[in-house]
């Protein structure tokens, strides 16, 4: 057996006869001053970013290991960082069942970022007060960058950090410009802020929360001006866009099992009194994206030689937009609206069916292809030729529809309105003319009935608007008679979800219509795609 904590360097042997890859630096030898900190110690990033600066450590490219900022759960530090001295295990599980196994050592300390930590709080103050830190990464969720309420008011705990300043903050994001503030005093010293987190437009969101605080700091007399001026001089402070792609779920059961017959000692999974489950290793796929505005005014590693994508703030944009509006995200809502009303738990499995396999070629390469915007660094033809034969069918990557089918209506007016809108834009194409589309736009009607396609209830997943539009479709009865345009009628012309008035671009109808067969009788979802897909798929 091999334990994660052994000495790679000297018992080479024990990893490889364990079929594991380790690295040939020794972290402890790696003595420059920290150039990277990482917000956010879970999955994603022990999957990729530590996996990118093995890569540089490994090639002499970087000088000094990530420091990992955990600012949501202390148990993620003291079980798996501490525990396993900072190293990694990635586990890439290729759908075939082969793994891949490398040991990472990139992490030179981790620590939790918390006012109750004394310790942590104050080494990464002294870390940002160095010039040499270059750019502090993120992946710590949408939800982490958020200051506001629903109604687009500050919440009360962001206004106590606004009232009180950056000697006492309680938010990440106002910790995070306390740490700039320090940075600031010490010498108005250059940096990347560079948000990793998988949505659309992440850096101007970052630094909209973190110049929201500190104009209320400047306005409540706590900060002077110039900080301000600081923070906005982009030669200074930047805040970078990216597009990040790698399905990195929770540790996983089957993996564990296999690394423990594999001869891995440290293969127990661990749930923290947080409620993370994490492990010394991560499972991931293996496809991956990360795509990078190149803007680092205190320059940067090597990122391009680790495989990240360095380009320019447009050319992120529309790699994102590929992704978001045509390559996955659409077909990820269609399998999830689908794989809910049909029974099914888990994605791979229900791109096994012949059906669900073939909506999403329709949806990916038939309806949105031919209108999506070429980013030129990521193909998209082969970026949908990965989701469909290598990523969705990994039995490894334990994904499930429910787990997609969350907050639905805040995401079809991007990953349907904006193919709608492609098709409005071209005089020679018809929203009209799109079949598969309106049929997942009913689906998702259908779905909001609460009852599956064997009329059994289920419960939704989570959705900020299912107390409004869930009363609109209650009442109707599988096999009844329904006035179908009544009941849809508020929901198809609602551009706030939709992204359109679906009747006035004409799509509305054709909507009413899939619905009306969805809801003539048990198995009438199946039958609809089935009758669907015998009318109109082409064959890709």
């Amino acid at each position: 057996m091999v334990e994660i904590t052994d000495n790679y360097l000297t018992n080479k042997k024990e990893f490889t006869d364990a079929g594991i890859k380790v690295p040939n630096y020794d972290i402890k030898a790696k003595t420059g001053a920290t150039r990277w900190v990482h917000f956010g110690g879970g999955n994603l990033f022990r999957a990729f970013h530590a996996a990118i600066a093995n890569q540089l450590l490994d090639s002499g490219d970087l000088d000094s290991g990530i420091v990992v900022a955990e600012t949501h759960d202390k148990g993620v530090v003291d079980d798996v960082y501490r525990k396993f001295n900072n190293r990694i295990l990635r586990v890439i599980t290729h759908e075939d069942g082969q793994f891949e196994k490398e040991l990472f050592a990139s992490v030179s300390d981790a620590l939790f970022f918390d006012q109750s930590n004394p310790d942590g709080w104050k080494k990464l103050f002294k870390i940002f007060e160095n010039p040499a830190l270059q750019l502090a990464t993120f992946s710590i969720t949408e939800k982490g960058y958020n200051l506001w309420d629903s109604q687009g008011n500050l919440l009360p705990m962001i206004k106590d950090d606004i009232k009180n300043g950056p000697k006492a903050p309680k938010n990440n994001m106002a910790s995070l410009t306390a740490l700039m503030f320090a940075r600031f005093e010490a010498g108005k010293y250059p940096m990347a802020l560079l948000s990793t987190d998988n949505f659309s437009q992440n850096g101007e969101k970052l630094e909209k929360s973190v110049l929201t605080i500190a104009e209320g700091w400047a306005e409540n007399g706590l900060v002077p001006s110039e900080f301000i001026d600081y923070l906005k001089d982009d030669k200074a402070v930047s805040f970078p866009l990216s597009m990040i792609d790698r399905i990195t779920p929770n540790p996983s059961e089957a993996v564990s099992e296999k690394l423990k017959e594999d001869g891995f000692d440290d293969y127990k999974i661990y749930h923290t009194p947080g409620h993370t489950n994490i492990a010394a290793f991560t499972n991931t796929e293996e496809v991956h994206y990360l795509v990078v505005e190149d803007d680092f005014p205190n320059g940067r590693p090597a990122l391009d030689k680790a495989g990240v994508i360095l380009t320019d703030r447009d050319t992120v944009n529309d790699a994102d937009e590929m992704k978001v509006t045509t390559c996955l995200n659409p077909l990820h809502t269609a399998l999830a609206v689908n794989g809910s009303l049909l029974g099914f738990n888990s994605i791979a499995k229900e791109v096994s069916d012949k059906d669900m396999l073939n909506l999403i070629k329709q949806i990916g390469y038939v309806e949105g292809l031919p209108v999506v915007k070429d980013p030129k660094v990521i193909n998209p033809k082969t970026f949908i030729d990965q989701l469909v034969n290598k990523r969705l069918p990994n039995p490894y990557i334990p994904d499930m529809p429910q787990r997609i089918a969350s907050d639905t209506s805040q995401k079809l007016s991007v990953r349907y309105g904006v193919t709608i809108q492609h098709y409005i834009d071209d005089p020679n194409r018809d929203p009209k003319d799109l079949h598969f589309i309106p049929l997942v736009l009913a689906t998702w009607c259908r779905y909001l009935m609460a009852v599956d396609d064997q009329g059994k209830p289920f419960e939704p997943s989570p959705d900020p608007l299912l107390a409004e539009l869930q009363p609109k479709v209650s009442d109707i009865k599988l096999g009844e008679k329904t006035d179908v345009h009544a009941h849809l009628k508020d929901i198809l012309a609602n551009k706030s979800i939709f992204g359109h008035d679906l009747y006035a671009i004409g799509m509305g109808e054709t909507v009413e219509n899939y619905f009306a067969q969805q809801i003539s009788g048990t198995g009438a979802v199946r039958k609809t795609l089935e009758d669907t897909l015998s009318k109109y798929a082409q064959n890709v």
